[in-house]
Formats: structure tokens, C-alpha cells, sequence
């Protein structure tokens, strides 16, 4: 399968000329803006196109994080360029809880019938992920009126003070920022390497139950379809029918969060539907909208329903450009079969890294639906994880021009993020590069 055309893949295609060095920008970086805002590398960005970027002093990276899963239509694909700025020419802005505009109105329909599920569903606007997720929290409490929302180790489901709560990983997101909200409870997410079972995470649910909080009190089952810092690790389709199963002898809802999994990604528009099963609520951001801030939560109608007028909003939730750009990502994943492309670029990466196995064997596990695909490094032999070598790739990736990011509860995971509308010569080009990086860091640690 072709990928779409409509992207440049060499710098001289669009000259990138500036006055800016990297280094004068990162000593301005350091003296005006917080250590808390973590940054990974040391280049600031002057123009992207597709899969691929160029910064300041116009070196081109091939980008295999785009945007932590946010552009899975690539860098300014033309549809939602166009798209943002036919809405330039209407409005900006006009806060959608004061005057209301059609675009929300038809692109929550437009969601709400490709949510898994043939139940009326209705669908609300926010801005970031972690918006999602508080939002969703909060419906689940006002319609079961129960406090408790049981969440997994590994799953990261924002930076907000519940998001931190619920995430199960504490460097870096939860150090010197507690106390957190009450009534969050994790279990152990399914991590068959690392010896969790499915069995296992069903039955400390339970454990949960008879220890920490009843289950009458507990108003929703939080976990992502496939963790996405957690390490990649997808969830077993009897796992998600055992929290299914759990949740409906209780009474208690199922919040899928689908912020990275979502949009075509896993090789579905919504990482749910690998598993047939329906969550009572989902959320979503990141490619939903192609780079452009937008999140949401959709749901049964009659839950969504549940929080009273005023209870939900923000002052941009539902920014009409993020809006406009959200409908041209839903077109062109259709108009490009960006999930059929999924599986296919997935497919090829996956192949190559189960190859190289015999030669690396820091390689313990390849992974993942789809284009959402993670090689896991561990100590040759054993289980043991090997964060620095998972680093080592990554900084050695990044020399010679492939962007990529390490996740993990470990950190010994390498997560490749890759725009769906990559070109097939780039593509190739980036796995060229990993295989060489990973062939030469092999050879270091022996």
C-alpha cells in the first residue's frame, strides 16, 4: 500500500533559514522557563512536514514520536491546514458554552457513531487529555454517586492532580506533588514478561474489594487499551472481558482512556474495538484533532447525561479551529485507509525487530496492535530490565536524525509513535537507521 504524497521528504525542498542557533535557545530555555517542564532534546524546531522536522540550523530528523501520538495524520497534513484556516476566516472563538456553533454540534455526532457501541451515546469537548479524564471521573461519580475509581500500575492518565492520582507510576509524574485525591485504588495491570497474569489483576481487583474499598462504593474501572508510558503493553481481550464482567456485577462503569490509542492508531479508529467489548465511557485527545489542542468524552447517553448544566465545559473546550481541524482528521483517516495503513507499517516494523532478535539479544519483547509498537530491552538472559540501553538507542537514534521516545515503568522501553501517512521511502529510511543503531549498541555492550 502507497502512502498519500502530499509531504516533501528532503530539506531542500523548503530551505530552513534562520539566525537561531540551538544553543543560544537553549540557554534562553533554561533562564526563562521552569526545570519542571522536562525537555528531551537539545534542537528547537523550525518547520515539519509528514514524518519529517527541521530545526533552527536545518538538520532534518525523521520524527517517530509525532507529538507523543498526537499527529497520526502527520506534520500540517494539507486537509487540516486548509481546514483551520477556513474556520480563521468565520471565528476564533466564542466559548462554546455561550454561543454555540454547528461544527461541535455535528462533530459530536460524528464521534458518537463510530464509539464502539449501537446504544444512543453522546459526546462533550475539552482541551487536553487529562481534561478527559477528570471530566470522565466526574460523570462516572454524578451518575453512580459513588467515590471510587479503581486505575492500573503502569497507566498514566495525566499530569492534574486526579490525573497523577490515577496514573500508576511515580517517577517522574507523582514525586513532591502529593497529597492526592482519596479513593483511587490500583491494581497490577496484565504483564505477561513480567510475571502478571491475567488471572492475577482480575483477582486483585477483588482483593481490592474485600481489603480497601467495597464495591458499592466504587464508581468506575479506569484503564487504557494498550498503556501508553506504561510501556505499551496491550491489554489481553480476557482481561478486558473480565473488567467488563466485574463492572456489571457492580454496578460499576468502564472508562476506556483512549487519549493514545485512539484515531487510528492500533489499526482501529478506537483500540476498543480489537476486543468487542463497550466501555460505559471513553476518552480521547491527542489525534483527534491533528496537533490542535482537543479532547473528549463520549459515552452512554443517559450517564453522559448525569452532571448537571454548568458541570462540565471550560472556557476553550471545543475551540472551533481544534474542532475544524478534528473533522478533517476523521476524513482523511477514512479517505487515506490510515487504518489499514496501521497494520501494515506495524506489520513491516515488527518483522524487522523480531529479525534482529537472534542478534540482539537485549530484545525481550516486541509488541503492540497496529502501528503501536514497543521493543522492551532487558539484561540478555534474564527479565531484568535494561533502561540504559534502551537510552543508548535512543541518543544514538537521535544523532543521525530518528526521533525516538522510551516508555516504561523501567524506562527500558522503545515506543515508536511514527506519523500513519508516512512516505514509504522514510520509512524504510528510519528502519535502515534503527537497525544500524541497534547493531552498533549491541556491539558496545559486549
Amino acid at each position: 500500500m502507497r502512502p498519500p504524497r502530499h509531504a516533501p521528504s528532503r530539506e531542500g525542498d523548503f530551505p530552513v533559514s534562520t539566525n537561531l542557533k540551538n544553543a543560544d535557545l537553549h540557554a534562553r530555555k533554561n533562564a526563562a522557563t521552569p526545570r519542571g517542564v522536562g525537555v528531551m532534546c537539545d534542537f528547537y524546531a523550525a518547520r515539519a512536514e509528514n514524518a519529517e522536522l527541521w530545526d533552527v540550523e536545518g538538520r532534518r530528523f525523521i520524527d517517530f514520536a509525532a507529538g507523543i501520538a498526537v499527529c497520526n495524520t502527520g506534520h500540517r497534513h494539507p486537509k487540516i491546514v486548509e481546514a483551520i484556516r477556513a474556520q480563521l476566516d468565520c471565528f476564533t472563538h466564542t466559548a462554546y458554552q455561550i454561543v454555540p456553533y454547528e461544527s461541535y454540534v455535528s462533530l459530536a455526532e460524528k464521534i458518537s457513531a463510530r464509539a464502539p457501541g449501537s446504544h444512543a451515546k453522546k459526546t462533550a469537548f475539552f482541551t487536553t487529555g487529562a481534561e478527559a479524564v477528570e471530566n470522565a471521573v466526574k460523570i462516572a461519580r454524578a451518575a453512580t454517586g459513588r467515590p471510587g475509581v479503581i486505575a492500573f500500575t503502569g497507566g498514566f492518565h495525566g499530569r492534574t492532580l486526579m490525573g497523577m492520582a490515577l496514573t500508576g507510576k511515580v517517577a517522574p509524574y507523582k514525586i513532591g506533588f502529593g497529597p492526592f485525591p482519596s479513593d483511587v485504588y490500583h491494581a497490577p495491570f496484565p504483564n505477561a514478561l513480567h510475571g502478571v497474569s491475567v488471572a492475577d489483576s482480575l483477582r486483585a481487583i477483588e482483593h481490592l474489594f474485600k481489603a480497601d474499598i467495597e464495591a458499592t462504593r466504587v464508581a468506575a474501572i479506569i484503564f487504557e487499551p494498550v498503556q501508553g508510558e506504561g510501556g505499551f503493553n496491550a491489554a489481553p481481550a480476557d482481561f478486558v472481558r473480565g473488567l467488563r464482567k466485574i463492572c456489571d456485577e457492580h454496578g460499576i462503569l468502564l472508562i476506556a482512556d483512549e487519549v493514545q490509542t485512539g484515531f487510528a492508531r492500533t489499526g482501529k479508529l478506537f483500540a476498543m474495538e480489537h476486543h468487542g467489548v463497550v466501555p460505559d465511557l471513553m476518552t480521547i485527545a491527542k489525534s483527534l484533532a491533528g496537533g490542535m489542542p482537543l479532547s473528549g468524552v463520549v459515552g452512554r447517553a443517559e450517564i453522559m447525561d448525569a452532571a448537571a448544566p454548568g458541570g462540565l465545559g471550560g472556557t476553550y473546550a471545543g475551540n472551533p479551529l481544534a474542532v475544524a481541524a478534528a473533522h478533517a482528521v476523521l476524513d482523511i483517516i477514512d479517505d487515506e485507509k490510515l487504518c489499514e495503513r496501521a497494520t501494515v507499517l506495524g506489520d513491516k516494523l515488527k518483522a524487522k525487530l523480531e529479525a534482529l532478535k537472534a542478534d540482539v539479544p537485549q530484545i525481550a519483547d516486541v509488541r503492540g496492535p497496529g502501528a503501536m509498537i514497543a521493543v522492551e530491552f532487558c539484561k540478555p538472559g534474564s527479565h531484568d530490565a535494561d533502561a540504559a540501553f534502551a537510552k543508548l538507542v535512543q541518543t544514538r537514534a537521535l544523532e543521525r536524525g530518528l526521533l525516538l521516545l522510551v516508555c516504561g515503568v523501567y524506562s527500558n522501553v522503545v515506543r515508536f509513535l511514527f506519523p500513519l501517512t508516512i512516505q514509504e521511502e522514510v520509512f524504510d529510511e528510519a528502519i535502515g537507521i534503527l537497525e544500524e543503531v541497534l547493531m552498533e549498541t549491541v556491539g558496545a555492550a559486549v
